[in-house]
């Protein structure tokens, strides 16, 4: 028997659940039984779940609402992220980019940015990157929107921007910055872990970076339930 989670065979007897073994691993601490029961939700159920997660409430009030372990949603989440690009599809190739970093957390207090580019005349972010505020995060954005080749890229002026840009095809305007910005506040405002003074926070990099990933997905094609299965 190998546990589910880190696929280790160091495993304990640990009670019993439901009236069936539990048991332990002992190297990840993964509780679980050997044979679990097929008790599933519909697809409409996980539809209305994941629709309101990325309507901003967070798996804790999705739980009280819909009376569904938030693990359970959390799982529906990891399950769709990981099948869904890690670049969102486009067919568009900007003539003009804007470029812009938002700011949130995780755990309470490690501070994370989100670099995201978009088309100056469409919404929808095209590409984005998660990591800290440093040339080597940008860097990575960098090396996935070089190829688009823009006339010009509008940023603030941080820093960070004139190591990469050539000269005189970057445009330092925070007023020509409303589509990103814009962007950047619907992601604020769809999910829950950015929102500003909120209880809920993300407690890992990967579950952020999934979230991203479903929301962006719903922001562009308005549903999810070609992603569900039954």
């Amino acid at each position: 028997m190998n546990c589910p989670n880190c696929s280790s065979n160091n495993i304990r007897k640990n009670g019993h659940r439901r009236g069936k073994q539990n048991y332990q691993c002992k190297d990840c601490g993964r509780q679980f039984i050997d044979v679990y029961s097929h008790k599933g939700y519909p697809k409409e159920f996980k539809e209305e779940c994941l629709t309101m997660y990325v309507n901003g409430n967070g798996f804790r009030a999705i739980e009280r609402i819909k009376k569904v372990n938030h693990n359970t949603v959390i799982r529906w989440v990891r399950e769709i992220g990981n099948r869904l690009p890690d670049s969102p599809e486009s067919y568009q190739t900007p003539q003009v980019a804007q470029l812009d970093e938002l700011q949130t957390f995780v755990g309470k207090k490690n501070k994370i940015w989100i670099w995201t580019a978009l088309d100056k005349d469409y919404s929808n972010i095209l590409e984005y990157v998660i990591g800290d505020r440093s040339a080597e995060t940008f860097e990575k954005l960098w090396s996935k929107i070089k190829e688009w080749n823009c006339y010009f890229w509008i940023t603030d002026g941080y820093k960070v921007y004139p190591k990469f840009i050539p000269d005189g095809d970057q445009i330092i305007s925070k007023t020509s910055m409303t589509r990103v910005e814009g962007e950047n506040s619907r992601l604020r405002h769809y999910l829950a872990r950015l929102h500003r003074k909120t209880f809920c926070y993300s407690k890992s990099k990967e579950m952020l970076f999934l979230s991203i990933k479903l929301l962006i997905y719903y922001l562009k094609y308005k549903e999810l339930s070609s992603l569900i299965s039954n």
